[in-house]
């Protein structure tokens, strides 16, 4: 009996919104696995494919097995998978499309593919989900901490960059222009050490700007953790708050983009770096009479 009231005792409180339902999983993240972090994470980003949508369905589209979102509804104390999909199925019912099937996923819903065997259709249909992508940033970008994330590059004495797999173009660009723009910027990349070596050289001052979206690079989880061990603050732009990376950073800038069947527009990400670096050589034009946007030519 006691042993029963013990174990009643510890067992979580079920959220009972969505909202809640994402608080929990930050406030007590540590509790969770990492890939049960990721399943979360997707709940979060995906409702209506949640709501709606067979557990065996999500696992294929989220490349996690069943068992992730199995074990996360129970670390969240429901009775299982079922029951926290209740959670997000009512608010959404309307909203939800009739068919899932050849589809591009972006965030603002579902994009169809006419005919999956015409390029040209691809193409089109990817160019409408784009289009989407951007619509969205367009409409959080007041909610962003852009300025602040200004603050934390222009404050910096070096700035580290690292992305790696489909984030290595997006790190490589910003690189790249933040040199231009006159700030001292290092890539991490990896090529001739590891990265853990490269982000060991990371001094007092120094700022990590790390980008990384699922399935959540090594590499890139590795340096974030050793940037804030070295205690140089770290700027995270991913999808999501339940990133590897967002735990610990002083900063961090959330962006969706288009995809089909895993591959992954950078549309909305490399617009989102664009209008980071846009801010800062305009905020180094005004504090600087003798700098010449015009010269960057990123």
């Amino acid at each position: 009996m006691r042993d029963a009231q013990k174990s009643e005792a510890h067992k979580p409180r079920k959220p009972a919104s969505a909202s809640e339902f994402q608080n929990l999983l930050m406030q007590e993240r540590d509790r969770f696995t990492p890939k049960m972090l990721e399943a979360g994470g997707y709940v979060i980003d995906n409702p209506k494919e949640v709501a709606f949508s067979p557990v065996s369905q999500l696992s294929a589209r989220s490349g996690l097995a069943s068992a992730n979102f199995v074990r996360l509804a129970q670390s969240m104390g429901f009775a299982g998978f079922t029951e926290m999909q209740a959670l997000f199925r009512d608010p959404l019912r309307e909203a939800y499309p009739a068919s899932l099937e050849e589809r591009i996923r972006h965030s603002q819903g579902e994009q169809v593919i006419p005919n999956p065997n015409d390029v040209v259709a691809i193409g089109l249909s990817f160019a409408q989900a784009n289009i989407a992508s951007l619509t969205h940033l367009a409409e959080k970008l007041d909610r962003m901490p852009l300025e602040a994330a200004i603050n934390l590059v222009l404050g910096a004495r070096v700035v580290h960059v690292i992305g790696a797999d489909r984030s290595f173009a997006a790190a490589s660009y910003l690189s790249y222009a933040l040199n231009r723009a006159g700030v001292q910027c290092v890539q991490i990349a990896g090529l001739g050490s590891s990265v853990a070596d490269q982000a060991n050289v990371m001094a007092p001052g120094d700022l990590l700007v790390a980008i990384s979206f699922p399935p959540y690079a090594d590499d890139t989880v590795t340096v974030a953790g050793v940037a804030l061990a070295r205690g140089n603050p770290v700027l995270a732009i991913t999808n999501s708050t339940i990133s590897p990376i967002t735990e610990g950073a002083a900063e961090v800038l959330l962006v969706d983009d288009a995809e089909l069947h895993g591959f992954r527009s950078l549309t909305a990400l490399l617009s989102l770096v664009q209008t980071l670096m846009m801010g800062i050589a305009y905020r180094k034009r005004g504090e600087r009479d003798d700098f010449d946007i015009d010269d960057i030519n990123a």
